[in-house]
């Protein structure tokens, strides 16, 4: 399904992304320097020597859900993602909030990326600045305005804009992988025992260090609420497969160098955003901290607009569906992009990063943060889990591949990140939790609101992938809202006429 509508009447470009440029989107939206520079002390923290441990074992029910992801994108196209999904094989109510929790994360994330972004760009020009939690707020909103000014220019402009970044970043990692592995020096002899389970204190030790391994890897499913504009429905998929696998190879090359040749005390007591400064000096000294937090810094503005463009796109499904208000589901007539979604998210953002001020440190707010994103993603990568099986229940059995891959993994991986969302409540501080969980219990507002106004999305098809298939081969298509003829409104199998208000399927 490939909506066409929107508030202003004109949709999203489509056919804008190839197969290259959505794998850069998904290598982005994981943010690989910024997630090792903002999370590895958090990690460290939490789980010690089994960092690696950790990132692997999340790293496999992770492909699950990509898996999920891909496999419900070629049946449901639309830029809603999760949202959708659920929503149309579970139940509204879950699939709003699988939306909800998406909004309220990567919002958390414009906070938690730009303060970063501010922070390193002081400490390129002196070290000691970077701790001024006022002044890096404010030279991270600078960087958070030119992205925000950016993406509102339409995806061709964002595409351009990421390879640059992206390109530049990952050529210094790689770099510092040949130096790090040419090192002398060493703190500990590698151990390979760092990728089992000695070293994690019991199953509520795995889950929390497991939580946050989640927020390491988010962000690559960037590629799906980028559908709506990427060419064939198969591409958003595998973009975020080969994302996912780039990512998951630098994470564990830098979480192992880090426990090679830094000291837990030096990881820990680097301030949060200053770990990978710390191997960069310690691989070249001179120059080499400041390579990589050059490298750091471009990783945070390339996921800032990655980030910026899932809640976007996410708005606008909701704007569109009408549960969130219409103007949320505008697009420009010039730029195709949904321009009041960006403004909106925009004030907010910058509303938080003045709040944020009262929070305490850089290193903290980033603490805390990690944390309580790391309970939204899990939930709602769980829940799409579980709707990529609902979707293909019917073909499940039809070969030994499509039980593998179609039901086992992504259930899997549902499973776990249930798991570990619920484990981890007992065990995060309750700042986290609060902010974790109150963020999804306050989108109970805006669902009931907009439900008991009559909105579409809560009267959906069940989306099946053995019916949307076959019709797909027919002459018929068929939407979130019913079943239409050659794109034209008909009646839905409810006996539902959509409305003017409503997207109609034409690509399904």
């Amino acid at each position: 399904m490939r909506n066409t509508s929107g508030s202003s009447g004109r949709a999203l470009r489509p056919d804008v992304l190839g197969r290259f440029d959505t794998t850069v989107m998904a290598v982005a939206g994981s943010a690989p320097a910024y997630s090792l520079a903002a999370t590895t002390a958090v990690l460290v923290g939490a789980v010690g020597l089994a960092a690696p441990a950790a990132l692997l074992y999340c790293a496999l029910p992770m492909l699950g859900i990509v898996l999920a992801y891909g496999r419900l994108g070629r049946i449901d196209v639309n830029a809603g993602a999760a949202y959708s999904w659920v929503g149309r094989t579970l139940h509204p109510s879950l699939g709003f909030l699988c939306g909800w929790a998406l909004v309220v994360s990567t919002t958390l994330f414009m906070v938690a990326g730009s303060l970063p972004a501010g922070a390193l760009t002081l400490a390129l020009y002196d070290p000691a600045l970077a701790d001024d939690t006022a002044l890096a707020t404010a030279v991270g909103a600078g960087w958070f305005l030119v992205i925000l000014l950016v993406v509102l220019g339409g995806i061709r402009l964002t595409v351009r804009a990421q390879l640059v970044l992206t390109g530049v970043e990952l050529l210094l990692l790689l770099l510092f992988v040949l130096g790090a592995v040419l090192h002398r020096g060493a703190a500990a002899a590698f151990d390979w025992s760092w990728f089992g389970f000695g070293h994690f204190d019991g199953a509520s030790g795995f889950a929390s260090g497991a939580l946050i391994a989640a927020f390491y890897y988010w962000g690559w499913d960037v590629t799906s609420n980028l559908s709506e504009e990427t060419r064939g429905r198969r591409t958003a998929g595998l973009a975020a497969l080969l994302g996912v696998g780039v990512v998951f190879l630098l994470f564990e090359a830098f979480t192992v160098a880090v426990n090679v040749i830094l000291t837990a005390e030096e990881i820990t007591g680097g301030g949060g955003v200053n770990t990978l400064a710390l191997l960069g000096e310690a691989v070249w000294p001179g120059m080499g901290g400041k390579l990589l937090i050059v490298a750091v810094m471009l990783s945070t503005v390339a996921t800032l607009e990655t980030t910026l463009i899932q809640v976007t796109r996410s708005l606008f499904a909701m704007g569109r569906d009408r549960t969130m208000p219409a103007a949320l589901g505008a697009v420009h007539r010039r730029w195709n992009t949904p321009w009041v979604a960006v403004t909106a998210v925009g004030g907010v953002a910058l509303a938080l990063f003045v709040a944020s001020n009262a929070l305490g440190s850089v290193g903290e707010i980033l603490t805390g943060a990690v944390s309580a994103m790391g309970l939204q993603v899990a939930f709602y990568y769980g829940l799409a889990g579980v709707a990529a099986v609902a979707a293909y229940r019917r073909r499940l059995m039809s070969s030994v591949r499509e039980f593998v891959l179609g039901g086992v993994w992504p259930l899997a991986g549902a499973a776990f990140m249930l798991w570990i969302f619920f484990e981890s409540l007992t065990e995060l501080s309750g700042t986290s939790v609060v902010i974790g969980v109150g963020g999804l219990a306050a989108g109970l507002v805006p669902m009931t609101w907009y439900w008991r106004r009559g909105s579409s999305y809560y009267r959906p098809a069940k989306l099946d992938a053995v019916r949307a298939l076959a019709e797909r081969e027919g002459a018929g298509t068929y939407g979130p809202y019913g079943a239409y003829g050659s794109g034209q409104p008909g009646m839905s199998r409810r006996g539902h006429r959509p409305g003017a208000d409503e997207p109609l399927a034409t690509d399904f």
